[in-house]
């Protein structure tokens, strides 16, 4: 089984995330992405950990 890369985990969990979260998610990191970055950048990485922060346990 391969290791899930941020945007991977991200859409594991948007089913649990607010629809303006998701939405702001997913604009940070087209933009993010548009602009020369990476899936495995750090910027990325954040937007996962600011993702989990709304997901109940």
């Amino acid at each position: 089984m391969s290791e899930t890369n941020a945007i991977q985990e991200i859409s594991l969990i948007a089913n649990q995330l607010p629809l303006v979260v998701l939405q702001d998610i997913n604009q940070r990191i087209g933009d993010w992405l548009s602009s020369g970055g990476n899936e495995n950048d750090s910027y990325i990485k954040q937007q996962l950990r600011f993702a989990k922060r709304f997901v109940k346990d």
